[in-house]
This record gives structure tokens, C-alpha cells and sequence, in this order.
């Protein structure tokens, strides 16, 4: 029998009024030590600079009592993820993420970790993107070529980080980011979670709650919008299939 998936989700890493991880000062604590974690593994593939990325969310990580090491320090990649207490995946651009999963062969290494072993996993922005059926539903330019937009399918929905709405009294005239996820709707099925920074998705095997400070915002194909706040229970978004 597979282990329950153990998924915590984050919006975003930096939360306006608060520093780097602050938001979560409480709650991710809390979850690592509930999967008795002692070390991380930080995937920082988000980024260029893999050292800076991986010593700023390390100082942050070993200053909550746990040790971090980057994914791009061992010589085997998919070797250290199959010996993981825990797997993060940082944010920052999402195509160079998931073209750099991909070419290191990580997807399957990481979907068995989490889905058949019950390996613990933090996303942030990005990191949340990919932990998704795919990528489609990033704000992310795509910098660079990837495979497919077929992400790790941690969870049978798409996300959308950072999600926002227009300003009151704004001039600009571009796509909202709700008309941006109705295109994704004319040619997908899937749920899009629109997650306003600072909320958080925490999943324990078929089980889903809203954390955090902010609601969140679910979008479904011709319905209208339905807003979730902190507390929520959003299990049936794993049940999907589309």
C-alpha cells in the first residue's frame, strides 16, 4: 500500500510586513517536525546561483533547528532525493525549474518519494507550480524551452501563485489574472487554485486544507469563482479527474 502523500504548499516564500519564511515561522515547522525531519533537501534549480539560493533558505531553515543541503552539492542527484527526509522546492522561474527536473531525470524519483514512500514535500511559487498536474497555469516567463508542461501531479489540479486581482482605480488594460485563467479554461478542464500570497496548502493523503493568512480562489471551467478562506477543507480537489 502506497504512503500518504504529506504536501505542504506555498503561495509564495515572501509575504508583504514579514521577512523571508516568516509567514510560516509556525506552521512549517511544525509539519517538519510532525514527519520527525531533521534535514532538508533543497532543490534551488529555480534560480541560477544554486549556493546563494540554497544559503538563504538554509539560514533561514537551520535557524528553526533543521539542517539543509542543496540538491546541486551531491553528485548524484537522484540518489540523494531517493535518500530525502524531506524534498523543497524553492521558487523562482518555473520553466527553468521543470526544464532542470527534467533534464536531470527527476520527476519520477520525486512522484515515488512522495506519492509511494510518503516522503515529505514544501513547494513554494514555483515549487507549488510544479507540484501540480502542469506547469500551464504559471505567471512565469518562459525563459527557456521545457519537454512538456506535464509537472510532477503531486495533486490532480493546477495552481496559480501569487494570484491577485486588479487594483481599484488601475489603468492598466492587460489580462487580469482571472481572464488569463479563463484562456487556460477554454482549451483545459482542470481546477486552477488561484493562491493569494500567504496562504498555504496543506495536504495529509487524501485530506486538504487552506492555511495561512489570505483566502484563496477556485476557478472552474464555465462556473463562477468560489472563495476559500484559512481553515477550509478543500479534499475534494483531490478527487478530481480531468
Amino acid at each position: 500500500m502506497a504512503a500518504k502523500r504529506q504536501l505542504f504548499l506555498m503561495s509564495s516564500s515572501a509575504v508583504h510586513g514579514y521577512n523571508y519564511l516568516d509567514h510560516v515561522q509556525k506552521d512549517l515547522p511544525a509539519f517538519m517536525k510532525s514527519h520527525g525531519v531533521a534535514e532538508v533537501l533543497f532543490i534551488p534549480y529555480a534560480l541560477t546561483d544554486h549556493d546563494a539560493y540554497t544559503a538563504k533558505v538554509g539560514g533561514v531553515l537551520e535557524r528553526w533547528g533543521f539542517a539543509c543541503s542543496g540538491l546541486h552539492t551531491h553528485p548524484d542527484p537522484v540518489a540523494a532525493v531517493r535518500a530525502a527526509q524531506l524534498i523543497y522546492i524553492g521558487g523562482g522561474n518555473t520553466f527553468l525549474l521543470l526544464r532542470t527536473l527534467y533534464e536531470k531525470q527527476l520527476l519520477q524519483p520525486i512522484r515515488e518519494q512522495v506519492l509511494e514512500r510518503g516522503v515529505p514535500y514544501v513547494g513554494s511559487s514555483a515549487g507549488t507550480n510544479v507540484a501540480t498536474r502542469s506547469i500551464q497555469t504559471t505567471n512565469d516567463m518562459p525563459i527557456v524551452h521545457t519537454p512538456s508542461f506535464d509537472a510532477l501531479a503531486l495533486v490532480p489540479f493546477n495552481i496559480n501563485p501569487h494570484y491577485v486581482e486588479p487594483e481599484a482605480g488601475s489603468r492598466h488594460k492587460g489580462e487580469t489574472r482571472e481572464e488569463r485563467i479563463s484562456q487556460f479554461h477554454q482549451l483545459n478542464g482542470a481546477p486552477v487554485l488561484g493562491m493569494r500570497e500567504g496562504s498555504t496548502l496543506l495536504v495529509d493523503g487524501d485530506h486538504a486544507t487552506l492555511q495561512g493568512q489570505t483566502q484563496a480562489r477556485l476557478f472552474r471551467k464555465e462556473q463562477t469563482p468560489v472563495e476559500y478562506a484559512p481553515g477550509d477543507d478543500l479534499s475534494f480537489l483531490l478527487e478530481e479527474r480531468t
